[in-house]
């Protein structure tokens, strides 16, 4: 089996079904401890995660960062002025220096432009650059480019979106709960015929209960995603509608024989559904997610850094209330639309805020596009983390502290890197022109400026290393 594959579990006979985790996602080097297990090949070459992690670490190796152009620029006139000193060196020394002048004259022109090659200069980015996005990787976050490393060390305030990010991203069913007249069952099987088109992770968590509890769903037309705020389509020809009290409004649909219902069930941190046929209310469905082990560890982090943190979910405001609360987080955001998210990013952008987005989620797409660094869970769509300039591979959210250590770290890293190589040829470049020879008699040879030359870019690459054991 290639290693790179990326591969779904299948049970390998009915006796294992009952302990085998079916339809978990495995990657190469995933090891079966017991038992015998039936893995398909979904993506290989390079679609497997593997390839995209190496695409992704290459690319930013490749890029340039933001101090990176600001060296190059003083890197031109550097050039040039060194070329200016070595053309005077050349004349000073031949015009009035001892015999043989214009010999001692070439000489020294020559020790100049020697010691000054701006290879120090030119590897004090690129390296630091290079080790920290290795570095990342080994922890588990990938940056996009140079300038997202750089970048991420200015944030102060991180826009955090729930499912899947905050909460496990796999929600379990609790209840359908009808209307007066109506069945339970009844309601859990026109809504899991209708999320049969969604990928959502609640959709997952509904139609996974129907089928556990063998109710025979029926076929759905005309399905129809409102991201962010549910879905619509035809199932035995009724027009169904599941989603947020935002998507009922829109179908002018009175969720008020419900609505005590369901704040108390938002209360307690779930996440509720209406469903409606024909612009009736049939009832809601509960469907809960359990909020990641590290993720209280991740803000409390975060808390400490003083970065603000602001929750912003499709859910319904108790639901985000009750999280929120849960959390510790001070201001969250309930029912909002991917254009909300959008719109909150801009506004905290236009008064003065470096803002962070970190979401897994098609709706999140356009805030992490927008956001100054854009976060993804790995454990999220392709759509999220294509948006974004940091992944983090397992959506583990203690990642964004260890950006932000690495951002800080890498920056540092580069200032002692550009800083030891313009302070090197501020003094290479003096005593290699004779500034010192009326005073001792001493003359720098040409071979020991490309010494000290080759020992200025070794020095450079030895601190950017040090990045590798960067806590």
């Amino acid at each position: 089996m290639d290693p790179r594959m990326l591969m779904r579990i299948t049970p390998a006979r009915p006796r294992q079904a009952r302990s085998t985790p079916v339809g978990n996602k495995v990657i190469g080097a995933t090891m079966n401890t017991s038992g015998a297990l039936v893995i398909r090949a979904e993506k290989v070459g390079t679609a497997t995660i593997l390839a995209q992690i190496v695409q992704l670490v290459a690319q930013a190796q490749r890029s340039r960062a933001p101090m990176q152009r600001m060296a190059d620029h003083v890197a031109g006139y550097f050039v040039m002025t060194v070329v200016a000193i070595a053309v005077t060196t050349f004349f000073v020394w031949g015009l009035w220096g001892p015999q043989p002048s214009w010999v001692y004259g070439l000489i020294n022109a020559v020790s100049v432009l020697i010691i000054a090659c701006p290879c120090a200069l030119g590897l004090a980015t690129p390296m630091s650059i290079m080790v920290a996005t290795g570095r990342g990787a080994t922890k588990g976050v990938l940056f996009r480019d140079a300038a997202a490393i750089e970048n991420f060390r200015k944030v102060d305030t991180l826009i955090v979106d729930k499912t899947g990010t905050l909460t496990e991203g796999r929600p379990s069913f609790e209840q359908a709960v009808p209307v007066a007249g109506g069945a339970a069952d009844e309601a859990l099987r026109l809504a899991a015929s209708l999320d049969q088109g969604s990928e959502h992770p609640l959709a997952d968590a509904i139609v996974g209960a129907a089928r556990d509890q063998g109710i025979a769903l029926a076929a759905v037309d005309e399905f129809e995603s409102g991201t962010g705020i549910g879905v619509r389509g035809m199932v035995e020809g009724k027009r169904l509608v599941l989603g947020n009290t935002a998507l009922m409004q829109q179908d002018e649909v009175d969720v008020a024989p419900l609505s005590n219902r369901a704040e108390s069930l938002r209360v307690q941190g779930a996440s509720v559904m209406y469903l409606a046929a024909d612009g009736l209310l049939l009832g809601l469905l509960a469907v809960s997610d359990p909020i990641k082990a590290t993720t209280q560890e991740a803000l409390d982090e975060l808390k400490a850094a003083e970065i603000r943190v602001i929750m912003a979910t499709g859910d319904g405001v108790s639901t985000a209330k009750a999280v929120a609360q849960r959390l510790g987080i001070d201001e969250f955001h309930g029912e909002v639309k991917p254009a909300d998210k959008l719109e909150l990013v801009t506004k905290l952008q236009d008064q003065g805020h470096i803002v962070a987005m970190a979401g897994d989620g098609i709706n999140d797409a356009p805030a992490l596009a927008k956001a100054n660094v854009g976060i993804a869970m790995g454990t999220g769509t392709d759509v999220a983390m294509n948006s974004a300039q940091v992944t983090l591979v397992k959506g583990d959210l203690r990642g964004i502290s260890i950006a932000r250590h690495l951002s800080d770290a890498t920056v540092t890293n580069m200032k002692q890197n550009l800083g030891f190589a313009f302070v090197y040829n501020a003094l290479g470049v003096p005593l290699a022109a004779g500034v010192i020879y009326p005073f001792t008699g001493l003359l720098l040879s040409p071979m020991f400026a490309a010494l000290a030359m080759s020992l200025s870019s070794a020095s450079v690459v030895g601190n950017a290393l040090r990045l590798r054991k960067a806590k």
